[in-house]
């Protein structure tokens, strides 16, 4: 298929055509011509005012359902979800039924996602069943295409498991994840144990909880060495300790969870389920240390933490309800309503050499790999702005700033209707 986009503006700091407002003439999945006033035959063009390109956006923490859970997104759907918002890969959790803690489970999710515009990635379970008890079949997973390892949102009780599969991954130079919450610390709280849990009555999860998970992994990395990955940290120590680590030489990256970087336990005083989740939001001092984290280079990368989540598990009392939220869809609006575009830019991209994906340039003769999106408009986001299954946006009616339009890879172009 051939495209032509006429007038983007490239933001991609290692092209010659950063900042400048050319046209893009793609042929088969390579980009072929960049330049002014391109007049080549396309299948179609593509021609929006106001509309950016920048190298393709990843992100690191992504659910869809399938298999087990398809009532809340299918794999076909969360694809689509993730090009429209701008997306181009996406690593898949093990939130699934059953989860995938073996090989054909991760070759059934890969021929699943096959020949879509977004590329999936997707993390086997660290242990069988993410039960926390014997570790999976890491390297027939590795070697099916697994990116990463890990217990989605489930701690890992026993560090002695820890400490042997960070010790076994180096055999084949694999990523181990490890969620950062001591459950026997967290107890029976759901939301972040501060002024707001109390004047609410609801349990509260102290930031010790996290704290204490995270100094633990890093000793356990300390002495044996590995990649470990700690996924949606949300403390101002959390940073702290991450960047300690880093400081000694440590093997360690982190990610946050976009909503983590711009809500607050505050938001918990309407009881919307919707702000149920996990880490639960936390203060404005954890705002801005994540933030400043980010900026640094302490925090690695920005996750949406997309979990789709059904009505029946959602909309219920704050107590019964699920956690977590969608975020494919307001990633980028979100981001851009604290961070300049091109810090946006710069955290939607990172992460992909982490997982071992491959980043392109926006160069004449490259493969396509390419984010599409409008940065000016501001809006609330509505429920007309969301492609999943499931409705549970935390960031519903709030105003956001700059919207996706699509994604090209050399599988194909998705993109909203305008």
């Amino acid at each position: 298929m051939k495209l032509l986009l006429k007038s983007v503006t490239i933001l991609d700091v290692n092209s010659p055509h950063h900042r400048k407002t050319l046209d893009i003439f793609i042929d088969h999945g390579e980009i072929l011509k960049i330049g002014k006033d391109l007049n080549e035959k396309a299948d179609e063009i593509i021609e929006v005012p106001n509309l950016h390109a920048s190298p393709g956006w990843f992100d690191s923490s992504v659910n869809f359902g399938e298999p087990g859970f398809e009532e809340r997104e299918t794999i076909s759907n969360g694809l689509d979800t993730a090009g429209k918002s701008g997306f181009t890969s996406v690593a898949l959790n093990p939130y699934t039924n059953p989860v995938l803690d073996h090989s054909g489970s991760i070759a059934a999710v890969k021929a699943k996602a096959a020949n879509h515009p977004v590329s999936l990635y997707p993390v086997g379970a660290l242990t069988m069943k993410s039960e926390g008890v014997d570790l999976a079949e890491l390297l027939d997973m590795k070697e099916a295409g697994a990116v990463s390892f890990g217990d989605y949102k489930l701690p890992l009780r026993n560090p002695n498991l820890l400490k042997i599969a960070l010790q076994y991954a180096q055999n084949f130079d694999a990523l181990i994840q490890s969620y950062p919450q001591e459950n026997r610390i967290a107890g029976k709280g759901m939301v972040n144990e501060h002024e707001q849990s109390t004047s609410l009555g609801l349990k509260g999860i102290p930031n010790l909880a996290e704290e204490l998970q995270i100094t633990r992994d890093l000793y356990l990395l300390e002495y044996t060495g590995g990649k470990l990955h700690i996924p949606t940290i949300s403390t101002e120590k959390s940073v702290k300790l991450i960047k300690e680590a880093k400081k000694k030489g440590l093997d360690v990256s982190c990610s946050v969870a976009i909503h983590n970087l711009i809500l607050t336990d505050e938001e918990l005083q309407a009881f919307d389920a919707n702000t149920k989740v996990l880490p639960p939001l936390r203060t404005k001092k954890d705002n801005k240390a994540l933030i400043k984290g980010l900026r640094d280079g302490t925090i690695d990368m920005v996750t949406s933490d997309h979990n789709p989540i059904d009505v029946e598990h959602k909309k219920v009392e704050f107590d019964n309800a699920l956690y977590g939220s969608i975020g494919l869809e307001s990633a980028f609006g979100a981001l851009c309503s604290i961070f300049e575009l091109e810090e946006v830019i710069k955290f939607m991209t990172a992460g992909k050499q982490r997982f071992n994906i491959e980043d392109t340039s926006i160069m004449e003769n490259s493969p396509v790999d390419l984010s599409l999106f409008i940065p000016s408009e501001t809006y609330s986001f509505s429920e007309r702005n969301i492609f999943s299954t499931s409705r549970n946006s935390i960031f519903l009616n709030r105003e956001l700033k700059g919207h996706a339009f699509g994604a090209i890879t050399q599988n194909g172009f998705i993109s909203i209707e305008l």
